[in-house]
């Protein structure tokens, strides 16, 4: 079982200090994976949803959030094993032509530790500030996922579509591992899954309840299945927006709570067949990379 922690990136408390020791702590305890995220904006009024009434509320961490493929590119500097992981890069808010480059060469000077989640982005306030249209967001996320792919394919690159062209081009570097850069779909909704089953990308979920999980990864990989995609090639990786915890939790949600409640946890994500999980590393980041080491020592 491969396990990962965030980065602490959000918050005006955070620095670079702080980002490296976590990541180089997190490789020398035998974690597998680092992760950021991303927020372009934290609006004074409140964070609208696309097509909301009402804001969601947001973390007050939001007001300061280091961009994410910099810190990682930072990081694998600093360290030498570990995968680099963003959950997730809202792709829409970019445009993929300069997004494309910036993770390839990421992936280039990580030596291809790079695991791209990706998601279609929801704030309204964001989208308009970068000019981007909030209409046809999946037909959209499609079509950047093709543009991406004949990037990172062999040249000239070119592409001729409904919301992005590229004039055939020379366009390199490539991915360290042909085929591109490994990109994870941050999706929770049915459609948002089987879509990203039937593009045949990686899926980044949120652990929120079993019944969610379990029918999340049906539903997937039935999907990819039916596109005549391989499903047990297709990674899944899942987030767990909580932590494992020094003493056991009464009332916990899936992967929190004690190493032991932990570990019987991750005995139901393996027999889904799924072999990769991260968590939050929490206000106390010190104290969750002494539980997170002990986890590790007990798989």
């Amino acid at each position: 079982m491969k396990l990962g922690l965030t980065l602490p990136t959000i918050g005006v408390g955070t620095s670079t200090a702080a980002i490296t020791e976590v990541a180089q702590e997190a490789e020398r305890i035998g974690l597998d994976s680092v992760w950021t995220s991303e927020r372009l904006l934290n609006p004074v009024d409140g964070a609208f949803g696309i097509g909301a009434t009402e804001p969601t509320p947001l973390p007050d961490g939001y007001r300061s959030v280091y961009d994410p493929l910099e810190t990682l590119a930072y990081v694998a500097a600093r360290t030498s094993t570990i995968a680099l992981g963003t959950s997730v890069l809202d792709l829409l808010l970019h445009s993929p032509v300069v997004l494309g480059r910036r993770l390839v060469t990421l992936d280039q000077l990580s030596g291809g530790r790079l695991l791209a989640g990706v998601g279609v982005g929801w704030m309204a306030a964001e989208f308009e500030a970068v000019g981007v249209p909030t209409e046809r967001r999946g037909a959209r996320l499609e079509e950047y996922i093709a543009v991406l792919r004949a990037l990172w394919g062999p040249d000239p690159v070119a592409h001729d579509g409904a919301f992005y062209t590229i004039a055939p081009s020379w366009y390199g570097p490539k991915p360290v591992v042909p085929g591109g850069v490994a990109v994870l779909a941050g999706a929770m909704a049915p459609a948002a899954i089987e879509r990203a089953g039937r593009l045949g990308l990686g899926l980044n979920p949120i652990m929120m309840t079993w019944e969610m999980f379990e029918g999340s990864v049906s539903t997937f990989r039935d999907a990819a299945a039916k596109a005549g995609h391989d499903p047990a090639s297709l990674p899944i990786v899942v987030r767990v927006n909580g932590e494992v915890t020094a003493a056991p939790l009464d009332d916990r949600q899936p992967l929190t709570g004690s190493v032991e409640q932990v570990l019987d946890d991750l005995a139901r994500v393996a027999r889904s067949g799924v072999d990769h999980v991260f968590w939050s590393a929490g206000e106390d980041v010190d104290r969750q990379l002494e539980v997170m080491a002990e986890l590790r020592r007990s798989i």
